[in-house]
């Protein structure tokens, strides 16, 4: 199996005493933002470095959140902030008996013929009503 790595200097990488590798601020920068171009992946930059992916992305979860600040990013990535809302279940009916769409205190009864793209469509109507 071939491996390599990218070059780091030894400028740019501390290595401790006992072997463990310190990466800079601005090293770690120039990492992450190979991630973010088009096509990249953090498994695949993370091998180029020798490093374990979920360093790596603890390291974009950094830049995310304005903790590491990153060399010139192209202008067209962007980071998408996450929503969180809470779950719309949908009770599937048992031994056919009709399905429900519940959010919250609201329950709407459906029809047991009811589409599943209609369901799904009630389902975000109440995400976006609450």
């Amino acid at each position: 199996m071939e491996h390599s790595a990218e070059f780091i200097s030894e400028i740019d990488l501390i290595v401790g005493p006992r072997g463990q590798r310190r990466w800079p601020d601005d090293l770690k920068a120039r990492i992450v933002a190979e991630t973010l171009v088009e096509g990249a992946t953090v498994n695949a930059v993370a091998r180029r470095y020798d490093l374990r992916p979920n360093h790596l992305s603890e390291w974009r979860r950094m830049a995310r959140e304005g903790k590491l600040i990153l060399p010139a990013v192209p202008e067209d990535i962007e980071f998408a902030p996450l929503v969180l809302q809470e779950e719309t279940r949908v009770d599937a009916p048992v031994g056919g008996g009709t399905p429900d769409v519940i959010r919250g205190e609201v329950t709407v009864r459906l029809d047991v013929a009811t589409p599943a793209s209609r369901i799904a469509e009630i389902a975000h109507a109440l995400n976006v009503a609450t």
